[in-house]
């Protein structure tokens, strides 16, 4: 009996390739203008500390009397262990970045509406899950920075109402932090995540490859669109990506090494006690306004709307083109440029009224409900005046008000990272 001819690796290669690709896509969506190649970077940083966390999981040790000293044991003798360290530490932090981009261009080439609402949702999904990696695998050094960045972050958990310090005890494994909660770190970052991002990330392949891959334009001449095969006109482009960043990274991280502080002192805080970068935003926002609004009502408002957003007729933008047209670009930056000089102007401006003490309460009202109210007003008036007196159409406006809010946010980290110094006094003012 003929077993028939033996398949080389090359084969199921290309099969598991054509599973997570179409066997054919659009000519156009290969441009890189389209994509950047986000989605793909994110998969390649993902890759890289799945097989880097393999291997710190050798020399790491999970208990407050030793992850310290494990950790630090790495860079010994010029290890390897270091070098995969800085490589697992920088990829974790420009995977949020990343990840944060690739959202970002698909909500602004219109790749949510129709087939695609549901792995937008899973993007968020996936966005999520990212900005819990770093947070879960934040306090694993056991040094300085990572306990104080959360126990800040934790403690400002326990603002929402209700369930925030049944929340806070949970992840702490108690009132404190101590050895229970770098075990139960442990164990969400080694063992739960890694498992959540496999299935989801399958799923969200997937779903691209059912809606045909990259979003596409609607050919204006009606034309009929030219398809070619994935392999080896997309697994080549994408590759060329992958080992350009790999490549990137490694250099970087073999000149660079992740930040170590001294070892987790609970009895003396660094001045100033910083959150973790990515959530810095959320605790500089906390300081303008009451924990409530700023921690809950804000975070669940903008969570809502991105949510909803494919359901909401005629405000998802043309599909496949930034930002809907060259007016929308125009828009776009226009909205940039004002998030930028409102942020930092409201800030300044509040830092300066409670310094002189004109306004220094931060009940409820004036800094929950009022703020609350300006800024429905507010986003309530520019979409007033972009859609009726400017002539935008309603995605661009959506779009405006989205930019506005993430430029405003990478605002206030950038304020927080920098411009914060002891005590966190803004350096503009008192430096």
């Amino acid at each position: 009996m003929n077993p028939g001819p033996v398949k080389s690796t090359s084969h199921y290669l290309r099969g598991f390739l054509l599973h997570i690709h179409p066997k054919k896509v659009a000519l156009e969506t290969l441009r890189f203008s389209l994509s950047f190649g986000l989605g793909g970077m994110a998969a390649t940083l993902l890759l890289l500390l799945f097989i880097t966390g393999i291997f710190q999981i050798v020399s790491y040790t999970p208990e407050i009397g030793s992850a310290y000293d494990s950790v630090k044991m790495m860079y010994g003798n010029a290890s390897f262990n270091g070098w995969t360290r800085n490589i697992h530490y920088w990829s974790g932090n420009l995977l949020v970045i990343v990840a944060l981009l690739h959202c970002c261009r698909v909500f602004l080439t219109g790749a949510i509406g129709a087939a695609r609402q549901l792995n937008w949702f899973i993007g968020l999904v996936l966005l999520g899950l990212v900005l819990f990696a770093n947070f879960s695998g934040y306090l694993l050094p056991w040094d300085q920075l990572a306990f104080w960045a959360v126990t800040i972050f934790t403690s400002m958990l326990g603002y929402i109402p209700f369930f925030g310090e049944s929340i806070v005890e949970l992840l702490r494994g108690g009132t404190e932090i101590g050895s229970t909660t770098l075990s139960i770190f442990y164990a969400i970052h080694t063992g739960v995540l890694p498992f959540c991002f496999v299935v989801t990330i399958i799923y969200h392949f997937w779903l691209v490859r059912k809606a045909g891959g990259l979003v596409r334009r609607q050919n204006i001449q009606d034309a009929p669109a030219v398809f070619v095969p994935a392999v080896p006109n997309l697994i080549v482009r994408e590759a060329a990506v992958a080992f350009i960043l790999v490549a990137a990274i490694v250099l970087f991280a073999a000149l660079v090494d992740a930040p170590l502080a001294e070892m987790a002192n609970p009895s003396m805080s660094p001045n100033p006690a910083k959150a973790a970068w990515f959530f810095l935003g959320f605790q500089e926002l906390l300081m303008h306004m009451h924990p409530t609004s700023a921690i809950v009502v804000l975070p669940a408002l903008l969570i809502l709307c991105l949510a909803i957003l494919p359901f909401w007729q005629d405000a998802v933008l043309p599909a496949g083109q930034w930002f809907g047209d060259r007016r929308g670009l125009t828009l776009a930056v226009w909205s940039c440029l004002a998030s930028v000089v409102l942020t930092f102007a409201v800030v300044m401006l509040d830092e300066k009224i409670k310094t002189t003490g004109l306004d220094a309460a931060t009940d409820i009202v004036s800094r929950g409900i009022l703020p609350l109210l300006v800024l429905v007003l507010f986003y309530g008036a520019g979409y007033f005046l972009i859609t009726a007196k400017m002539q935008f159409s309603r995605a661009q406006a959506v779009m405006a008000g989205f930019i506005f809010t993430l430029t405003s946010l990478s605002c206030l980290t950038i304020i927080a990272i920098w411009l914060r110094g002891p005590g966190m006094k803004l350096l503009l003012l008192f430096g």
